[in-house]
């Protein structure tokens, strides 16, 4: 989804939002509309509502937009579909801990609002040419709902309530030529490594503007930028995240505690998916695991957790380098590139530079059109309600 026409975006836009409305849905059935307070939570109703409200902010009101990353910030915006828009989902204002206390939409009043801000998008987006620099903008809101969709799994499990996450069996099947989904899920796993050798490795991109016309990647992040260059000393790293046999055998090797959704039934293992409880599939990635959790392991296993830069460069230098089933911990501290520029977005990268850790890949949850190898996601390192887990080096 990074070079893409107004056709293959009006596109993914419908098919993205069916699935958001599909995942707020089980919420509804599951009569899980109202939560505790919980640092690790939303309300769906907030969720979903502060989705439609990103989209018209960015796309509808923002009457900028045709400038694409040139965008003058200061210029003031048509007004929201909602009277109470900004003060209820604007995320960067409300904190998150006075969520709870807002007099939200009634579900059907936000669901209306989610279909009334797509239809203006849309309307919009078709009147737009496939150069023009507002398409960032278009793209900038559909990663966004994808972000949030995954938030919308996590959250599911963390509640232990049923979820159908309808676009994960449509990702699996995708053809994908970044990613080996589900080779992993398909073949007995046998760890293997392969050395890399040492090099001049440059990360991020420097060659992107904003008009689509120049540049070569139409679409990323700021924080995908501006070009990085890493000497790499050469170093051998596993080709498949670290599975369950060998997290098990870690935790019982040190009694260390097991994850989240894991116990012992007799001699083996059931894993809790959605509320139900299933037989642990031992080659499949281990999840649901903190940095702090990786790094127990690595100590262990008198290994270590790549660098951003080193997990990048194996992934795009070694054929048989399988990812795509679990967001992967790297060593490194989520910071900027070099000459680093925040985009119009400005919340998105900078607020959480020097206190995330770097996750790479993507995971069984992560919708299609937001798997990308360039992709950096940052999580605080205790977090283990996400879909992560990781892979090593050789010390």
């Amino acid at each position: 989804m990074r070079q893409v026409n107004i056709l293959t975006l009006s596109k993914a836009l419908q098919n993205l939002r069916g699935h958001t409305l599909s995942s707020f849905e089980c919420y509804l059935s599951a009569n899980k509309l109202t939560l505790p307070y919980h640092k690790g939570l939303n309300l769906p109703v907030w969720e979903l509502g502060h989705i439609a409200w990103f989209q018209e902010y960015w796309i509808a009101r923002n009457l900028q937009r045709s400038h694409g990353l040139a965008c003058d910030l200061s210029q003031p915006r048509k007004a929201s579909l909602l009277n109470e828009g900004d003060a209820w989902f604007d995320s960067a204002k409300v904190a998150h801990s006075t969520r709870w206390d807002l007099k939200l939409l009634t579900p059907s009043k936000c669901i209306q609002y989610a279909q009334e801000s797509l239809a203006q998008t849309l309307e919009l987006l078709h009147s737009e040419n496939d150069h023009s620099p507002a398409l960032y903008f278009y793209w900038l809101v559909l990663q966004h709902e994808a972000m949030h969709l995954e938030a919308s799994a996590y959250m599911s499990q963390s509640l232990r309530m049923p979820f159908k996450a309808l676009w994960q069996q449509e990702a699996a099947n995708a053809e994908n030529s970044q990613s080996t989904v589900s080779s992993l899920s398909l073949q007995k796993f046998e760890h293997r490594t392969a050395r890399v050798p040492s090099q001049s490795w440059k990360l991020g991109s420097s060659d992107f503007s904003a008009d689509s016309r120049h540049k070569k990647t139409p679409f990323c992040f700021d924080n995908e930028l501006i070009e990085k260059t890493c000497a790499i000393q050469g170093f051998e790293i596993s080709l498949q995240p670290v599975n369950w046999a060998q997290y098990l055998e870690f935790a019982n090797a040190t009694g260390y505690r097991l994850p989240n959704y894991i116990r012992h039934i007799g001699s083996d293992f059931e894993t809790e998916v959605f509320g139900h409880w299933h037989p642990l599939n031992k080659d499949a990635p281990a999840v649901h695991l903190s940095w702090t959790d990786a790094q127990a392991y690595c100590a262990w296993a008198q290994c270590r957790l790549p660098t951003e830069a080193e997990w990048d460069c194996a992934a795009k230098t070694l054929t048989d380098f399988e990812w795509g089933q679990v967001w992967e911990w790297t060593q490194d501290t989520f910071e900027p590139y070099e000459g680093f520029v925040a985009h119009p977005y400005t919340e998105y990268s900078e607020p959480w530079f020097g206190t995330h850790k770097v996750l790479r890949g993507a995971s069984q949850l992560t919708h299609a059109v937001l798997r990308d190898v360039n992709y950096r996601n940052f999580f605080t390192p205790e977090r283990d309600d996400i879909y992560s887990g990781f892979r090593t080096c050789a010390l």
